[in-house]
């Protein structure tokens, strides 16, 4: 086992003892009131997805999609050079940027990542809150094309699995701004920004590692001081069961296509973006109670 699978097979230890450290070191400062509940339920999402849904849910939407790919892909890149793992590097976190920017404005795809933004504290534990139906949604879909360009699968895989490990630290809102990484990398910072609902920072920065794309394509904001980050959802969740957080936006959407006006209705449920309600339904649901 090389070096970056050694640093894959222990990550999950690693990120939950990293998780518990700082819950504890934050409880005792007595700052904020730590929210020991959501810790545990973001603790249940990881473990049930990593030890019982990824180790019996094999299948994912874009698996055939892949499987095709590299079975006509254009060429095979070597990997033996650092060009080349810096072209797949750079893929790999376009990639993202437009998996992520499209899991904010499609609603398919939110219902999946809502998981991660139903915190209503951000912390590290908040990191891996990130639910149990990403394979089924088809996220992966948008790493095909640098499979069909002809690097390995399990390069591009490994590549985006280091990409959200970094992105771990990212979650600890006691980390300030970086100073000149600020413009080139995503920092926690800039993460901050992207887990707030306040109207000035919804829907920006999307970057894994670095910020580049969204200044490139016009979703950055930067944290500011007269604007402290509110973190959670626009419609807070205010439930620490880990079945209802890992469904209740699937159930919103089931609710609001009964509800729905014809086909075209429908597919903008589906399709659009999130708050698309239909003509005949209020236009933004009720809270779910607290557990």
């Amino acid at each position: 086992m090389g070096t970056i699978g050694m640093i894959l097979t222990y990550s999950t230890p690693a990120v939950i003892a990293a998780a518990a450290l700082e819950a504890v070191v934050l409880s005792l400062a007595g700052r904020q009131r730590y929210d020991w509940r959501a810790y545990f339920a973001s603790l249940a999402d990881l473990l049930t997805r990593d030890y019982i849904i990824n180790v019996y849910l094999t299948f994912g939407l874009a698996l055939p999609l892949a499987t095709l790919a590299w079975q006509h892909r254009l060429t095979t890149v070597p990997l033996g050079t650092a060009g080349a793992i810096f072209v797949l590097f750079l893929g790999q976190e376009f990639a993202y940027y437009w998996f992520h920017r499209c899991s904010h404005r499609i609603r398919w795809l939110w219902a999946s990542h809502a998981v991660h933004h139903s915190p209503n504290q951000l912390n590290l534990s908040a990191a891996y809150r990130i639910g149990w139906t990403g394979r089924l949604a088809g996220g992966n879909v948008f790493y095909v094309p640098l499979i069909w360009f002809g690097f390995p699968p399990r390069a591009v895989f490994t590549t985006l699995s280091l990409n959200l490990l970094y992105q771990f630290i990212l979650h600890a809102t006691w980390i300030p701004k970086l100073g000149p990484f600020e413009w080139v990398l995503d920092t926690p910072s800039h993460h901050r920004v992207h887990h707030a609902t306040n109207p000035d920072y919804l829907d920006k920065n999307y970057g894994g590692v670095l910020i580049v794309f969204d200044r490139l394509f016009g979703t950055f904001a930067a944290e500011r001081a007269d604007e402290p980050c509110r973190y959670g959802l626009v419609v807070p969740l205010r439930s620490n069961n880990p079945v209802r957080i890992a469904f209740h936006e699937w159930l919103a959407v089931g609710r609001e296509l009964r509800r729905a006006r014809g086909w075209r209705e429908r597919a903008r449920l589906v399709f659009g973006p999130p708050g698309h309600a239909p003509t005949n339904a209020a236009p933004i649901l009720a809270p779910l109670p607290a557990e």
